[in-house]
C-alpha cells in the first residue's frame, strides 16, 4: 500500500513539473529547473534519481538476463538546466538543416516514440534514406549510437545527420554562421554557458546542448518498472505470463533485450532478409571490419516500442505480432541463400504458440511510459515552422534585426 502511494506521489509531482516546465518561456530566458525525473544540485547540474539506482545486481560488465530489480548502467547527466532547455529548441528548430525545413524532430517525433512511424526515414528534399529511425529515449544510457553502431557518443551521432547531404544537409560553416546571426540564440547560449571565452556560438555548445536535451528523455516509469520495484497488481495476469514467457528459456527474449533498458547494447545477427527489391544492408560489418558482423544490427530497446511501428532497421513488420512471428519461425529462416551469416547464437527455434505470442504481446505494451513527455517549443528562436507537415515560414534573412 506504502508503494501504491509512492508511486501515486511521484506521479502527481511529476504531473505538475511537466506542466511547469512546458509554459512557453517568457522571451529567449531558459528553463532553471530539471526536468522530471532530475535534482537539481547546488552546481546547478541535473543528476538522474531512478529507484534503480538504489539496486546492486547487475552492475559492472556482466548485466545477466536482468531481474525485476536490475540495477542501470551509467547514465550520461550532469547538465545544467539551461543547457538541457536550449538544446530542446535547437532539436526542434528546422533552422539547423540546409534550407530550414528538417529538424531532429522531423524523424524524431515525440508522439512517435521519437521515430517517425515509416519504414525508413524521409530526409532532405524528400530522399528516402537507408534506416529507419531509431527511437531516442533512454539513450542516456547508451555506449554505442545508430544501427551499425558507429558512433560512440550523442555528439559524434548527431554529426552524422546534421551534415549528411541526404538528410539535414547543412554544413559546420552554415551552422555556425545561422546560428550566429540570430540574436536569441546568441543570449541563449550566453545564458546556457556562462563560463564561455567567446562570445561566439561554438559547435562544441551546440552538440552539448542537443546532447543534454536527449539526455533527458527518460522513460522508467511504467507498468512494468511498478511491478518491478514492488507493486503487483500492476500488471494483469496475462501480462505476468507474458514476463514469464519473455524471461523463460524457451523463448529468450531477455537474453539479449536485458532489463532494466530491454537491450543489452550489442549488434547481433537475426538473418533479416532485405526489403522486397532492396540490396542486402551489411550493418554492422562495415563499422567493425568483421564478416561475421555482416547484416549485425543494434538490439533496439522495447521501451515505448507500441510507439514506434514498423519494426526492424529497413521497417519490415508492422506490428509486435508479425515481430513475435518471425522469431519464432526459427534460426535463420529468412537469411538469404547467397549470403553467408552468423546468426547469433541466441537465436534458436522456440515455436512458440499463438497463445505465448499474445502473451508476450501483452507484456511489452506494459513497457510504454511517456510521463516525461518534453512539450515542443510553441516557437523557436528561428521563427521557422515547427511541424514538417506544415508549410514553412521562409527568411530573406537570418540577421539580428529579422528576430
Amino acid at each position: 500500500m506504502r508503494i501504491q502511494l509512492f508511486i501515486t506521489v511521484v506521479c502527481v509531482v511529476v504531473t505538475l513539473e511537466v506542466v511547469l516546465r512546458s509554459a512557453p518561456a517568457n522571451g529567449p530566458a531558459l528553463c532553471n529547473t530539471c526536468p522530471p525525473g532530475f535534482e537539481l544540485t547546488d552546481a546547478n547540474l541535473c543528476k538522474l534519481r531512478s529507484l534503480y539506482q538504489q539496486y546492486e545486481s547487475g552492475q559492472g560488465d556482466d548485466p545477466g538476463v536482468g531481474g525485476l530489480k536490475t540495477a542501470l548502467p551509467a547514465v550520461r547527466d550532469g547538465f545544467t538546466p539551461q543547457q538541457i532547455d536550449l538544446g530542446r529548441y535547437l532539436f526542434f528548430d528546422p533552422v539547423l538543416s540546409g534550407d530550414g525545413t528538417v529538424s531532429c524532430a522531423t524523424c524524431h517525433q515525440p508522439a512517435k516514440g521519437f521515430s517517425d512511424g515509416l519504414k525508413t526515414s524521409v530526409g532532405l528534399h524528400n530522399t528516402k534514406l537507408k534506416r529507419a529511425a531509431p527511437s531516442l529515449w533512454n539513450v542516456a544510457f547508451y555506449k554505442k549510437f545508430f544501427w551499425d553502431a558507429r558512433a560512440t557518443s550523442l555528439e559524434e551521432q548527431m554529426t552524422g545527420p546534421l551534415y549528411s547531404a541526404d538528410e539535414m544537409g547543412t554544413t559546420r560553416e552554415q551552422l555556425l554562421k545561422t546560428l550566429n546571426g540570430i540574436a536569441p540564440y546568441r543570449d541563449m547560449f550566453e545564458e546556457a554557458f556562462p563560463d564561455r571565452a567567446s562570445g561566439a556560438i561554438r559547435l562544441d555548445e551546440i552538440y552539448t546542448a542537443i546532447t543534454a536535451f536527449e539526455s533527458s528523455l527518460i522513460s522508467l516509469n511504467s507498468r512494468y518498472d511498478q511491478y518491478a520495484h514492488g507493486y503487483p497488481e500492476a500488471l494483469n495476469k496475462a501480462e505476468i505470463e507474458g514476463l514469464n514467457i519473455f524471461r523463460s528459456f524457451v523463448a529468450r527474449c531477455a537474453e539479449c533485450h536485458t532489463p532494466p533498458l530491454f537491450t543489452n547494447q550489442q549488434v547481433a545477427v537475426i538473418g533479416l532478409a532485405p526489403p522486397e527489391g532492396s540490396a542486402f544492408d551489411p550493418g554492422a560489418q562495415e563499422t567493425f571490419h568483421d564478416a561475421s558482423l555482416r547484416g549485425a544490427f543494434k538490439v533496439p530497446s522495447l521501451r515505448n516500442i507500441d510507439r514506434t511501428a514498423p519494426y526492424t532497421h529497413a521497417g519490415r513488420f508492422d506490428s509486435l505480432r508479425e515481430m513475435m512471428t518471425f522469431y519464432s519461425a526459427g534460426r535463420g529462416h529468412e537469411a538469404p541463400r547467397n549470403e553467408k551469416l552468423h546468426i547469433h547464437w541466441h537465436i534458436w527455434e522456440p515455436k512458440l504458440t499463438d497463445y505465448e505470442m499474445d502473451r508476450l504481446v501483452d507484456f511489452v505494451k506494459t513497457l510504454t511510459d511517456e510521463s516525461f513527455m518534453p512539450r515542443a517549443p510553441e516557437t523557436v528562436p528561428s521563427g521557422l515552422a515547427i511541424d514538417k507537415n506544415t508549410d514553412q515560414k521562409t527568411q530573406a534573412s537570418l540577421s539580428p534585426t529579422t528576430h
